[in-house]
């Protein structure tokens, strides 16, 4: 599967509350049911307005499923090429 980095513009997402963002959870989580094993949900960050989502997904045309499911947009799609961290360096 490929790595996918999903921009979500979501207003107030920032300030959501520790049960809105559960159930924001719970709405992912019923969208990745359905859709099986093509698609997997790492984690995500937040923001003032937006969530950056890291997924593992078989295709783009998965993610805008996902997307479509659970409500939640999908702003903007990007595919990792690489991942670097400081152990990169050497």
């Amino acid at each position: 599967m490929k790595r996918y980095v999903i921009e979500r513009e979501i207003p107030g997402v920032g300030a959501m509350s520790g049960d809105e963002l559960c159930g924001a959870a719970a709405a992912s989580n019923a969208a990745l049911a359905e859709i099986g094993k093509d698609v997997q949900w790492q984690h995500s960050y937040t923001a003032d307005n937006q969530t950056f989502c890291v997924y593992l997904a078989k295709d783009e045309a998965t993610i805008r499923r996902h997307a479509e499911l659970s409500g939640f947009p999908a702003t903007r799609i990007h595919e990792v090429k690489a991942v670097i961290d400081p152990t990169t360096a050497g």
